[in-house]
């Protein structure tokens, strides 16, 4: 009795199929059927052999190639920080008149980008903290400056 059923379903999900459109903009998709125990039995067969200096001259690639990802993206470590006054903090994020909100949101992040305490060398750590939070009140200063202009 299940059989059946499972038959019907099969032959109407077959029809289903054959009868939905095909999407043109996508283009026929190929298909490629892997026999997945077949390749694992080639695997494990030791007809295929791969010699230590062959992995390891792989690795050494892939290590030069991450070395130079992470080369291209890291960021040295500042070795010294501007003043922490909060009239030179103002003129580094460039603080004038009244700014919309989200202009003041982007200028914290960059700030933050460039001064966090986790972005200096570690004898620097203690000033960045303060120069974040002098930065942030200064914005927190202007957007309540902006509201109160509205």
């Amino acid at each position: 009795m299940t059989v059946g059923k499972n038959s019907e379903f099969a032959s109407l999900l077959d029809e289903l199929i054959a009868a939905a459109p095909a999407d043109e903009e996508e283009g026929v998709r190929p298909h490629v059927s892997v026999d997945y125990l077949s390749v694992a039995d080639e695997l494990h067969s030791g007809r295929i052999k791969v010699s230590a200096d062959t992995v390891a001259a792989e690795y050494r690639l892939a290590e030069a190639a991450s070395e130079a990802l992470f080369a291209a993206v890291a960021q040295p470590l500042v070795d010294e920080l501007p003043s922490i006054e909060p009239e030179a903090i103002s003129r580094e994020l460039g603080l004038s008149g009244s700014m919309p909100s989200a202009e003041l949101g982007a200028k914290r992040r960059a700030f933050a980008f460039k001064n966090h305490p986790d972005r200096v060398a570690p004898h620097l750590r203690q000033r960045a903290m303060v120069r974040m939070q002098v930065a942030n009140m200064l914005i927190d200063e202007a957007k309540k400056a902006a509201r109160r202009s509205r």
